[in-house]
C-alpha cells in the first residue's frame, strides 16, 4: 500500500464535491491549487473560487498561481512533496507540473473519452442528442484530454435532461470514479488503456456567442436539444423582432410539439398562456425565458405584461 500525499487542482463547484469526498475518506490532501480571486459584481469585490472556500474551511494549504510555469509556483508546489496530483475542472498543465509527482497526475473528465475532449463536454453531449455519457479518469500528457485512460463510468441521458441536471449527476458519479482511481493507485492495481483516435470523435468546443445562438431553420430536435444543452448556463439565445423592437433573448426551457403547419419558420404564436415558435414540422413551446435587463421568468408571467405583435418573429 502506498502512502499517498495528494495535491488537488480545481476551481468550480463541480470540483468541490470530488475534493470533499477525498477529504471525508481520510486521504491526505497536502495542498490545493485553484484559480486566483477574481473581481465580480457591481462592487468588483474579489470572488474566491468554490474550491478555495472549501479548502480554507478545512485548513488546507492553498496556492493560486497566475502562471503555472513560474519558478516561484513550481518551487512552492515541489515543497508540498506530493506524490499524486488530481485535476478536476482546472487549466491545462505544463509538463513541469504534471510530471512532478512520483505516481503521476490524473484528470477527471465529464465524458466518455475519447469523445468530447475539451471545455464543455456536458453541454455538447446534450446539444448533439446523445443518449449516454459518463466520466473518465486518465493520466495527463502533453495534449488536452488525450492521456492513457484508467477508468470510465457510463450514465444515460434522459430525453428531457438539461445541462444542469446532468452536471449534478456526473459530479456525483465523478466523485466515485476518482475515489476508485485513487484506491487503485494506492494498492498498485491501476492499469491504463491508450485512447484510440478516429475520424468519428466528437469535440466539446468552448461555448461562445455564435455556437449558443438558435438557428430556427434547424430541425425541431436540434433546436430543442440546443436549448436544454445550454440550460441553465450559458443559455441558448436568439433575436426577437416585435414591432420596432429588436431584442436578444435567452431561452432556458421549452417543449417540442411535432405538428404540420403553414407558418413561416420563426413566426410567433402567442396566447394568454403560451408562446410558441414555428419551426420545420412543428413548434417550440417556450416555457422559461429572459428578456434583456429582466429576470428569468416563466412564459405566463411574461404574457401578463408583454404584448406580441401579429408579425412578431424569432430569428
Amino acid at each position: 500500500m502506498k502512502d499517498l500525499r495528494i495535491v488537488f487542482m480545481g476551481t468550480p463547484h463541480f470540483a468541490v464535491t470530488i475534493l470533499k469526498t477525498l477529504v471525508e475518506k481520510g486521504y491526505n490532501i497536502v495542498g490545493v491549487i485553484t484559480a486566483p480571486d477574481k473581481p465580480a459584481g457591481r462592487g468588483r469585490k474579489l470572488n474566491e473560487s468554490a474550491v478555495k472556500q472549501y479548502a480554507k474551511d478545512k485548513g488546507v494549504t492553498i496556492l493560486q498561481p497566475t502562471n503555472l510555469k513560474h519558478k516561484d509556483f513550481v518551487s512552492e508546489l515541489r515543497a508540498l512533496d506530493a506524490n499524486l496530483q488530481i485535476v478536476v475542472a482546472f487549466r491545462m498543465l505544463p509538463k513541469v507540473v504534471w510530471e512532478m509527482p512520483k505516481y503521476g497526475t490524473f484528470n477527471l473528465h465529464a465524458s466518455l473519452l475519447p469523445n468530447y475532449r475539451g471545455a464543455a463536454p456536458i453541454n455538447w453531449a446534450i446539444i448533439n442528442g446523445e443518449t449516454k455519457t459518463g466520466v473518465s479518469t486518465f493520466f495527463i500528457d502533453e495534449k488536452i484530454d488525450t492521456g492513457a485512460m484508467i477508468f470510465q463510468n457510463e450514465i444515460s441521458i434522459a430525453p428531457d435532461e438539461n445541462a444542469g441536471s446532468l452536471h449534478d449527476k456526473l459530479m456525483h458519479l465523478g466523485s466515485l470514479l476518482v475515489l476508485k482511481t485513487v484506491e487503485a493507485i494506492k494498492d498498485d492495481s491501476a492499469t491504463t488503456t491508450p485512447q484510440i483516435d478516429n475520424s468519428d470523435i466528437k469535440t466539446a468546443y468552448k461555448l461562445n456567442k455564435d455556437n449558443c445562438k438558435i438557428d430556427w431553420s434547424d430541425t425541431i430536435t436540434k433546436i430543442y436539444d440546443k436549448i436544454r444543452g445550454l440550460s441553465p448556463y450559458p443559455a441558448a439565445w436568439c433575436e426577437l423582432i416585435n414591432g420596432t423592437e429588436l431584442l436578444n433573448i435567452k431561452i432556458y426551457e421549452a417543449e417540442k410539439e411535432i405538428e404540420q403547419h403553414d407558418y413561416q419558420v420563426g413566426a410567433i404564436i402567442s396566447t394568454k398562456k403560451t408562446l410558441k415558435v414555428a419551426v420545420k414540422k412543428g413548434f417550440i413551446n417556450i416555457t422559461k425565458l429572459k428578456l434583456p435587463g429582466k429576470k428569468l421568468m416563466d412564459v405566463k408571467a411574461l404574457l401578463n405584461g408583454y404584448k406580441f405583435e401579429t408579425d412578431a418573429k424569432m430569428r
